[in-house]
């Protein structure tokens, strides 16, 4: 098995990564297993830039259109998921690659975690009337204050990790990062990890340039279907929120707009902090450069 080889493909939003995993899949003659958080709900399908009916017909996707928005997923049940997967897969195939920028996902299936603590019903009912009653920015500033590693890289429009980070820390009196896992599992084939890191500039037009074409397609019609859901975890993110509170008149449809783009641009910067901190990533400012480096080390 150490001659099969993973390749893992990471970066932030809109920085080439489907493109790149389409290019090797292609050369190869293999399978792609996605690691977004995102794109295993079947009902999004604008806001979650999933790969196109084309690109998923030409290359087998796993992960993709998997779950509704009701079911609970997490991204410990995907590492066990995705971990069966890919021991399967490597039967027919000596490359495979994963590509997605969600780190916690993406860590659970290359590292594992730690058992988590587990935590009183009361504290965490009295952590969700909390944020009830004083909101998301409150919210926001607690985590960073009791946790500020972990507020460097978590998405902090969601408010159920946010509230996951303070029932930690009060059912134990330890950070949410403190029990991450120290010590990384052995996996029984080859990894290899590239990054995509844009210039700066580039990647945030690209970033706003990818807005005005889900806004064109109509993502804000698309999040008017699941106003009624909009407590549900899957749409507790970037993409939905802002045109929820919208929807609710906290601001105008120009205003939605301009926090779309920025908080989109936002989360690219916290994956590139959650992906910088993995020393064994090699970074590219291409697709091109990157899909050499793989090709040479295959």
């Amino acid at each position: 098995m150490q001659d099969k080889k993973l390749v893992v493909i990471v970066g932030p939003t809109a920085s080439g990564k489907t493109a790149l995993a389409m290019d090797l899949a292609l050369r190869w003659n293999t399978e792609i297993i996605s690691a977004d958080s995102r794109q295993i709900y079947k009902e999004l399908e604008i806001g979650t830039a999933k790969p196109t009916d084309q690109e998923l017909n030409l290359v087998k996707h796993y992960f993709i259109n998997t779950h509704s928005l009701e079911d609970s997923y997490n991204a410990a049940q995907f590492g066990a998921d995705a971990e069966v997967l890919i021991l399967q897969l490597f039967q027919k195939h000596d490359y495979l690659i994963v590509c997605g920028g969600s780190g916690l996902y993406l860590k659970a299936l290359l590292e594992g975690f730690d058992e988590m603590p587990d935590v009183p019903a009361e504290i965490r009912d009295q952590i969700v009337a909390e944020y009830r009653e004083k909101g998301l920015i409150w919210l926001q500033a607690e985590v960073k204050q009791i946790d500020p590693d972990y507020f460097e890289t978590v998405d902090i429009q969601n408010p159920q990790r946010l509230m996951r980070a303070l029932e930690v820390f009060a059912a134990t009196g330890k950070p949410f990062s403190a029990w991450r896992k120290r010590s990384k599992k052995v996996l029984p084939y080859s990894v290899i990890k590239v990054g995509l890191d844009l210039d700066r500039d580039k990647l945030y037009k690209r970033i706003d340039i990818r807005m005005d074409q889900m806004i064109a397609n109509g993502l804000f019609e698309e999040a008017a279907k699941f106003y009624q859901k909009k407590h549900l975890n899957a749409l507790q993110t970037v993409g939905y929120q802002e045109i929820f509170d919208f929807m609710d008149g906290v601001y105008d449809k120009e205003e939605a707009i301009r926090l779309l783009k920025r908080n989109s641009r936002h989360y690219a910067k916290r994956q590139l902090t959650w992906f910088k901190r993995d020393a064994e990533v090699q970074w590219f400012k291409s697709s091109d450069a990157a899909r050499d480096f793989c090709l040479d080390n295959s």
